[in-house]
């Protein structure tokens, strides 16, 4: 049985990335990185496990839809079925939506909805509240608003830096976004599966 093939799209150091390539058992192929940042740390993972490597600049481009064109295209190209958000810093637009609807995931670092959008370590820290945790859902239209697949919850420790907390959300993400691939693709028919560690 050939694996569905799926690109991942990172901005930065790609230890998500780095989590799905290194896993044996993904119910699909991770084909291509496409990154938007030409000095990520990320692709240099790609290239030395000799994934494909799509740098886009969106400087280049007159608008969104144009440089979500471009990507669109390598997309096509390459036969991607699926695309796995990982650290990258951009909302994704109408054109790759209306191609990819229920089929691009992203994972967070929060439970949603409790600190959406960015630095969401560093808000729950600011909160003061006793446990955070991390999130992968399908990504729609809004920033970290769609349907959830999966989550678990982290606790922050009295003693938490921003760096200690982040560690451990990072070990816990590693782990639960190679879980929602495996649960998305082989359609095992769980939308939602919540693990608490309370």
């Amino acid at each position: 049985m050939t694996l569905q093939k799926a690109a991942v799209f990172a901005s930065g150091t790609g230890s998500n990335f780095q989590a799905m390539i290194d896993q044996k058992d993904l119910p699909c192929e991770i084909s291509l990185l496409v990154c938007d940042k030409a000095e990520a740390p990320v692709i240099d993972k790609a290239r030395k496990k000799g994934i494909s490597i799509y740098l886009v600049d969106p400087k280049s481009y007159p608008s969104k839809q144009d440089y979500e064109k471009e990507i669109l295209r390598e997309l096509h190209a390459l036969g991607i079925e699926w695309i796995f958000l990982a650290g990258y810093m951009r909302l994704i637009g109408s054109t790759l939506l209306n191609v990819f609807s229920g089929k691009i995931l992203n994972i967070h670092p929060s439970m949603l909805p409790n600190f959406p959008g960015l630095d969401a370590i560093g808000q729950a820290l600011e909160a003061g509240v006793s446990k955070t945790g991390v999130t992968v859902h399908f990504v729609d239209e809004g920033m970290d608003t769609g349907p959830v697949i999966i989550q678990e919850s982290v606790p922050i420790l009295k003693q938490d830096t921003k760096e200690t907390l982040t560690k451990r959300i990072q070990q816990v993400e590693h782990r639960l976004y190679v879980k929602a691939i495996q649960l998305v693709i082989n359609k095992e028919g769980v939308l939602y599966e919540k693990n608490s560690i309370d």
